[in-house]
């Protein structure tokens, strides 16, 4: 009778390393390979903007950050692919795992939205809303913005910001 409870064991453990060598597989494909001219020139667009917001408070300017853009570009595709706003989609990490994951120093914050056709309204909206414009005035150093959308479907941009220390 222990041998077939072996026999499962062994199973469940070749089941379990097959899938993670595919979800690692997975990840590595555009999270790897962002588009960066394209963030950057989200970056510089959002950057004045966010430092006016801040130079009003009497607050310190942000900086462009290569490892924030990344985690914004990461964001936003995986929105984009899911076609839904949140957080969480096709991550297992948490939100500090998955920002040092990408190499961005903490604290951080993320910002997302959806819908907005400029870098200027998706930063308006997070303006407009307390809880995201908390984090555009929190104690950060860096930023980096991107937006993504499936060209193969109709579904809308997908922005997505980060705030790093």
């Amino acid at each position: 009778m222990a041998e077939p409870v072996l026999h499962r064991r062994r199973l469940i453990l070749i089941s379990a390393g097959m899938l993670t060598a595919a979800i690692a597989g997975c990840r590595s494909s555009d999270i790897l390979n962002p588009d960066d001219g394209q963030s950057r020139a989200e970056t510089a667009a959002a950057l004045p903007m966010v430092n006016r917001l801040r130079q009003s408070r009497g607050l310190s300017s942000l900086s462009r950050s290569r490892p924030a853009e990344v985690a914004a570009i990461a964001q936003a595709k995986r929105m984009a692919r899911a076609g839904e706003m949140s957080h969480l989609i096709g991550f297992n990490d948490s939100f500090g795992a998955r920002m040092k994951g990408h190499g961005v120093p903490l604290p951080a914050a993320e910002n997302i939205a959806a819908g907005q056709d400029s870098v200027e309204r998706a930063v308006q909206a997070w303006i407009d809303s307390k809880r995201h414009l908390d984090n555009m005035t929190g104690s950060f150093n860096g930023l980096g913005v991107a937006v993504a959308w499936d060209s193969a479907s109709s579904n809308r941009p997908y922005w997505a910001m980060v705030l790093s220390a």
